[in-house]
């Protein structure tokens, strides 16, 4: 490693869809060591694709959460392999995919608290079953209780930050309540992904941090507390299952004693509050006034203000059918591969002469559509295009379709905007052409796929000064600048 042997690290985990992933940076923010773990090639045991399951009703998508936990076992050890010296981690911070929901079961804070180092932790926490993630559409009457309880959509939205949707952690709760309510009675509590992976650390439970929280239909964004009427439509007494919600820089406490003497962590590590991968994505890429930010894996959002100003600063459009429906084109059209994908968005125009598609193999969050949809120059439906046409159809369908609901949510392209992109396509220079002339803006990319474990490593560091006022700019204006990855074709303004 770079970094001078006895120099202090941070630690930045990402919880993500398909894989977990780990970003190590040093005093001076510069990356000193990353890996991951691929969770349907490295763990093929929990048998996922894309890192869930999708159940018969192809509304259910759940995640087994234990699959979680052995991915931090296989990392910590990679790392560990690879010379990282854990003693030398002053703080930890990460994310987690959000609205996913962890069940705790009666007995697990006990367990937490007194794991046994000479095991692995997927041994030792046995006490959690499968969750529901992002991309699971099933709550829907929980959500029309919800919202009829609150006064409308309107008035949900004014309370919480948004109308009632199906992956929001609330309307789960209430679903598994009404549908399950054994398992409802045995639950000791709740977490989301990102405050389960801070209580792994922490050998407690870890509270949920405003930002996540502002994310499940349930907190008050104004106040920042949980809202009562939102709570009683969910389950009674709820809020002792959730805790007390905490500001997004808290410190949480000490790395737990397991990771003392399994790994060597230092006694003094602390763990600052994890938080959902899209904020953690903004702090990681620093957003400036007028940038927006695209991930082609998933979302697309902007940033109006400081990214620590997470729950009433930020609008998310959140899509499903990102990264895994191009591959499904990729393999239908290309032979699975990215080198010729690339060859056939360089080899059609812009605008793709008029062909469109719309491609929701998962019922789509916003619009909530389903099925794919081509159409001719014409406006026709049509039942196929050629390969190479149906390539651009998909990546420009799916960058319009982000474009149209940030401007929707008030964004708007002005000069000097810059398109921030992140994500695992974000090193696809010809997906990002395509991106760069659909936004009419310039592309910049961070050099490093996980924009989301930057920005944990960046708030580890935050939070240990975060007490004294030290603003989040402050800390990491050091840090490389996004680097100028493409502009938009001078006919992209024509199209």
């Amino acid at each position: 490693m770079a970094a001078a042997q006895d120099s202090p690290l941070y630690l930045g985990f990402d919880f993500s869809t398909q894989q977990l992933k780990v970003v190590v940076i040093d005093g001076d923010l510069n990356v000193v060591h990353q890996d991951n773990v691929q969770f349907d090639s490295e763990l093929p045991e929990f048998r996922t694709l894309g890192g869930v399951h999708v159940h018969a009703d192809r509304l259910t998508v759940t995640s087994p959460v234990l699959m979680w936990v052995k991915a931090l076992d296989l990392l910590l050890d990679k790392m560990k392999r690879a010379g990282l010296v854990f003693s030398r981690v002053r703080a930890l911070s990460g994310s987690g995919q959000q609205h996913g929901s962890v069940f705790w079961r009666r007995g697990a804070s006990e367990t937490l608290q007194h794991l046994d180092p000479n095991q692995d932790l997927h041994q030792l926490l046995q006490v959690c079953a499968s969750g529901p993630v992002w991309m699971d559409s099933s709550s829907s009457r929980q959500c029309d209780e919800l919202q009829a309880a609150a006064g409308g959509a309107v008035r949900l939205a004014e309370i919480t930050g948004s109308r009632a949707y199906e992956r929001f952690t609330g309307n789960q709760i209430s679903k598994l309540r009404q549908t399950r309510p054994q398992d409802f009675q045995n639950t000791e509590r709740i977490s989301l992904v990102s405050s389960f992976a801070a209580s792994l650390f922490l050998g407690g439970y870890a509270a949920i941090d405003y930002s996540d929280g502002s994310g499940m239909n349930l907190l008050d964004i104004r106040t920042r507390t949980w809202s009562g009427i939102c709570l009683e439509a969910t389950a009674p007494h709820l809020d002792r299952l959730l805790g007390a919600p905490v500001p997004s820089t808290s410190v949480l406490g000490p790395v737990s004693s397991y990771f003392v003497q399994r790994y060597g962590f230092s006694e003094g590590c602390r763990v600052v509050a994890f938080t959902g991968d899209n904020p953690a994505s903004l702090a990681g890429m620093r957003l400036q006034p007028g940038d927006i930010a695209v991930s082609p894996l998933r979302p697309a959002y902007s940033s109006p203000l400081s990214p620590l100003c997470y729950s009433v600063c930020v609008c998310v459009c959140v899509f499903k059918n990102g990264s895994l429906t191009r591959e499904r084109i990729r393999n239908k059209s290309t032979g699975g591969s990215w080198e010729l994908f690339s060859v056939a968005l360089r080899d059609t125009p812009l605008g793709n002469n008029g062909h469109m598609g719309f491609y929701f193999d998962s019922v789509e969050i916003t619009p909530p559509a389903v099925g794919v949809h081509l159409f001719d120059p014409e406006d026709n439906k049509v039942s196929s295009l050629s390969p190479q046409v149906e390539v651009r159809a998909l990546v420009e369908g799916q960058f319009l379709s982000r474009r149209l609901h940030a401007e929707r949510l008030g964004y708007s392209i002005i000069p000097g905007t810059r398109v921030m992109a992140t994500g695992g396509a974000s090193s696809n220079k010809d997906i990002l052409q395509v991106l760069s002339d659909v936004f009419n803006a310039p592309v910049y990319s961070i050099d490093l796929c996980s924009s989301a474990c930057l920005g944990s490593a960046y708030r580890a560091l935050h939070g240990l000064v975060s007490e004294s006022a030290v603003s989040f700019f402050d800390v990491v204006k050091k840090a490389p600048e996004a680097q100028l990855v493409t502009t938009p074709h001078p006919a992209a303004q024509l199209c």
